[in-house]
């Protein structure tokens, strides 16, 4: 097995994971199967308690397992699909050591931190490595060096250093090169991360630079003579205009082709996989644009949304149009419901997933003005029940239908927990997490976007549509195409032109050039909601 270990230093955000997830990226275009791991130093067991404002989107896998973003970018660059497995943190390691010496399987010993938390990072990672089949296992390390949170997980990868072979791992560190305020490309604070890198017994093979504009030969070979790697290792990682252009612009800085000297390999293909470039090229050369409003609570913060926003962005490329994002403060609404007027201009109305009663009832006067006015509509979890509430209160008559997480004293709960989910043990333990099956009506807009009968999507909720009401709402207008056993997966309005709202979350499966089946009918729905507008 082969790892690269990417680290980072100066400060967060710098783009490790998208770092990542491109040298993966690259990697399978030569022929190699990768898989990723990503390491998460807080205590938390999983993201799945985290707020949106704490660490942006919760991101759900196959498996169920709630996790930070950046396996959202590994999946999507990869087009692949890992389990909770992949996600290690603080938690998860000090709470099966602990277990251990509950159990008595550390035999009397004073467990420490090297070398019994060490000893299990390193055998989580290579289990891991192993389980996957994969020639090349990438590790992230979040944080930056430094962090005391850090520490531990640096230490289990120095070690893995001096327990493999030296042709078996590679080390690669992303840093900083800011510019003062004369235009210069200070390297500095690379030389202080990368002594501090070598203080905790790592030396990087690789220098990642995270800059404005491209390093200029001056500022690569001094970050080379005193970082000591070769200048070829010193990486110019310049902003580009999109995130799925930076595959493109490593390989092109030669960081391929060094890895694989690093860890003696070379290509698998004859021809690379070109899918990846030609991809970009149609995003490049998409012409036209629509116009969507996104209505949520944690408009402010974009990292809140990303899975939507790329699937978006994979539904545009293929359907070959631009796209703009508006962002709505659902709370806007209900404090004036005129401010729903502003959505008038718009050729779609999306309403993401979330939880809790704020902002509610300003998104279904969204999802009102959406229905009332033949908007093309996109509701993603929360998005199809409040769709449910609001349809079951303005057409199928249940005035003040509500959900039972919102109401208790609703007379109509039209949305509500099912039997078996009513103890709640802990906050994971009765939501309905990753994939699941539904089976689509025949002849309906869900059947026509999919093009089978059978699918399978990612879930994460705790709250079903209540089936006692079904019927009712059905009479009205309302059909559920999508059902699991008892539980309604898709709401649908025949009447528009398109009205789609799932119970499951697209987001979590959609690829580049190879969209959400979903995205790409919201899409092209409100391609053609343009066209019509210019040619009234």
């Amino acid at each position: 097995m082969k790892y690269i270990i990417v680290t980072g230093g100066v400060m967060s955000g710098l783009g490790k994971g998208i770092t990542t997830a491109s040298v993966g990226r690259n990697l399978k275009n030569k022929g190699y199967k990768v898989t990723a791991i990503k390491i998460d130093p807080y205590i938390n067991i999983d993201a799945g308690t985290m707020s949106p404002y704490q660490h942006g989107e919760v991101y759900v896998l196959k498996d169920g397992g709630e996790v930070d973003l950046d396996l959202g970018n590994y999946e999507r660059f990869l087009d692949t699909e890992l389990t909770r497995d992949h996600n290690l943190t603080t938690g998860k390691i000090y709470q099966t050591v602990i277990d251990k010496e509950r159990k008595g399987e550390y035999l009397g010993k004073t467990v420490q931190i090297i070398p019994h938390i060490t000893n299990e990072i390193k055998g989580r990672i290579r289990r891991i490595a192993a389980k996957s089949g994969a020639d090349v296992c990438l590790i992230e390390v979040g944080g930056t060096v430094g962090d005391i949170e850090s520490m531990p997980f640096l230490e289990a990868v120095r070690q893995m250093y001096r327990e493999e072979a030296p042709e078996n791992i590679a080390f690669l560190h992303v840093t900083l090169v800011p510019i003062d305020s004369q235009g210069d490309q200070k390297t500095k604070p690379t030389q202080h991360s990368v002594k501090e890198l070598r203080e905790l017994g790592l030396t990087p093979h690789v220098i990642v630079a995270r800059c404005k504009k491209a390093l200029t030969e001056s500022t690569r070979s001094k970050i080379a003579l005193f970082c000591d790697v070769p200048v070829e290792a010193v990486i110019s990682a310049h902003d580009s205009a999109d995130i799925y252009e930076v595959p493109l612009q490593l390989e092109n800085e030669g960081l391929s082709n060094f890895l694989l000297k690093k860890l003696l390999l070379e290509s698998k293909l004859e021809v690379e996989d070109t899918s990846w470039k030609e991809m970009v090229v149609r995003m490049n050369n998409c012409t036209g644009k629509v116009n969507v409003a996104i209505v949520g609570k944690y408009t402010h913060l974009e990292d809140s949304y990303i899975s939507i926003v790329e699937s978006l962005k994979h539904g545009a490329i293929e359907t070959g149009c631009n796209f703009d994002i508006t962002w709505f403060d659902a709370e806007a609404f209900d404090d004036d419901s005129n401010e729903v007027e502003k959505l008038s201009g718009f050729d779609g109305i999306l309403v993401p997933g979330g939880f809790g009663e704020r902002g509610t009832e300003g998104k279904m006067l969204a999802i009102r003005y959406a229905r009332e006015n033949n908007i093309p509509y996109l509701g993603l979890c929360l998005g199809m029940q409040l769709a449910v509430i609001e349809f079951a209160r303005n057409v199928a008559g249940l005035e003040g239908a509500n959900s039972s997480e919102f109401d208790e004293n609703t007379p109509y709960p039209v949305i509500d927990l099912l039997p078996e989910q009513e103890d709640v043990v802990d906050m994971g333990a009765t939501m309905r997490l990753g994939d699941y099956e539904a089976t689509l009506k025949e002849g309906s807009l869900a059947e026509s976007i999919y093009g089978e009968s059978v699918i399978t999507e990612r879930h994460r909720h705790r709250y079903e549509v209540n089936p006692n009401y079904v019927d009712r709402i059905e009479e009205s207008g309302m059909i559920f195409s999508g059902k699991n056993k008892n539980r309604m997966e898709i709401a649908e309005v025949p009447s528009n032109d398109f009205y789609f709202a799932s119970q499951f979350h697209p987001e979590f499966k959609s690829r580049p050039g190879r969209p959400s089946p979903p995205f790409k009918a919201f899409m092209d729905a409100m391609l053609k909601k343009s066209k019509d507008k210019k040619d009234q």
